[in-house]
């Protein structure tokens, strides 16, 4: 009988073959990939060519692996049992793919679409800003001008990650009158990173990384043709959310694969440290630490399991991301949490990768919508209707 959420047939092959790259050649590399290391990044990446490990869920169309979002999971949380997982295997890029695949023209998608599935460049979105809360996009006050066939772009971005390394910065900006509905205000833009008046202040510091790879912005009188538009005029809190929805899935994926990790160097101490007269797996304390996380990790897969088909089944899959997005979050930072107490000082150390999975686990309860967001507007919907409930 083969266990609920074990992949089966192709996928169960690929994700060996892609649990043994990741474990024997991409975690060994992290000290390496840590100092941005290109040299050993492009090896890397040239292995998983090799390996046909490279963009597996990107579209067939565009010279991806085609595998669909709910077969993606077994891959991803095995790609996510290191941060430069999806760096090695070209899975960062997956996002805007779908987006510009979905949203974009055949021009846009000529352009762009084939040296971003290839890792010739990176793709980068422009939304937050410091002047008003990230947590709602409506908000944005960039602001963009339709003048003949040209839009021209004014505003203050920041934590527009990889810009640095992007070819192209997606930016959402305000195109219609102030009295236009708030979800219809606002346009999705692609903005060549080369343009005159596209500037790159700099990298913000963040808990453990300076310089990071989140950037401030600003655009002063940034020229681009009006075909540089993202789908419709007004549209551009349709294709974020579109973008965010998957994507929202697409960071529970890998956060699985986080904690998983977190999981087994937190077992593999407890059965070798002795203290107190007695292994720290003998300890009841450490007990409840290993079968709270393996209950957490299990809940969370089967809910990213869950969110995953319905993605793929077209259905509406707004409160199970929701769901998953804050549950997520938390299961990863509790896992990690326990596993450096579990470590003791060495978890506090740069000797195992706990101390910088911990900083990076503390990013997920903000980015992509932060969790009391995510809390209120899931409550929202199932007050409104609570049939929508996953188990209905």
């Amino acid at each position: 009988m083969t266990a609920i959420g074990r992949a089966t047939g192709d996928i169960a092959e690929l994700s060996a073959r892609m649990r043994t790259f990741i474990d024997e050649e991409v975690i060994p590399a992290e000290s390496a990939l840590a100092t941005e290391d290109s040299a050993a990044l492009d090896g890397l990446r040239a292995r998983a060519r090799e390996l046909g490990l490279w963009a597996l869920g990107h579209p067939v169309e565009v010279g991806g692996g085609g595998v669909p979002f709910l077969d993606f999971v077994y891959l991803n949380e095995i790609i996510g049992r290191s941060e430069f997982g999806q760096l090695a295997v070209g899975s960062v890029s997956m996002q805007d793919t779908l987006m510009l695949y979905k949203h974009g023209t055949e021009e846009q998608r000529r352009r762009w679409i084939p040296p971003i599935v290839a890792g010739d460049t990176l793709p980068s979105v422009g939304m937050t800003e410091p002047e008003v809360a990230g947590s709602d996009p409506t908000l944005v006050a960039t602001r963009a001008e339709l003048v003949d066939d040209t839009w021209i772009i004014n505003g203050h971005k920041w934590f527009t990650t990889g810009v640095a390394q992007a070819g192209y910065c997606t930016v959402f900006a305000r195109t219609e009158p102030d009295s236009a509905p708030r979800h219809s205000a606002i346009s999705a833009i692609i903005v060549p990173t080369d343009t005159p008046g596209f500037e790159i202040v700099r990298s913000i510091p963040t808990m453990g990384h300076d310089p990071s790879d989140h950037y401030e912005v600003r655009l002063t009188d940034v020229r681009v043709p009006a075909g540089n538009l993202l789908g419709e005029r007004g549209r551009g809190f349709a294709v974020a959310q579109d973008r965010l929805g998957a994507g929202r899935i697409f960071h529970c994926m890998r956060w699985l694969g986080q904690a998983q990790r977190a999981y087994e160097l937190m077992c593999e101490r407890a059965n070798t440290r002795y203290a107190h007269g007695s292994l720290l797996a003998e300890k009841g304390e450490i007990h409840r630490y290993i079968a709270e996380s393996a209950a957490e990790i299990h809940a969370a897969r089967l809910m990213t399991l869950d969110a995953a088909r319905a993605m793929d089944a077209g259905e509406d899959f707004r409160v199970r991301v929701g769901l998953i997005k804050f549950w997520g979050a938390r299961m990863l930072h509790n896992v990690i949490d326990r596993a450096i107490q579990v470590h003791g000082a060495l978890g506090l150390t740069a000797d195992t990768p706990l101390e910088r999975m911990y900083r990076q686990a503390r990013y997920a309860r903000i980015y992509d919508g932060p969790d009391e967001v995510h809390r209120m507007s899931t409550a929202r919907r199932l007050l409104r209707s609570p049939e929508a409930a996953p188990w209905r």
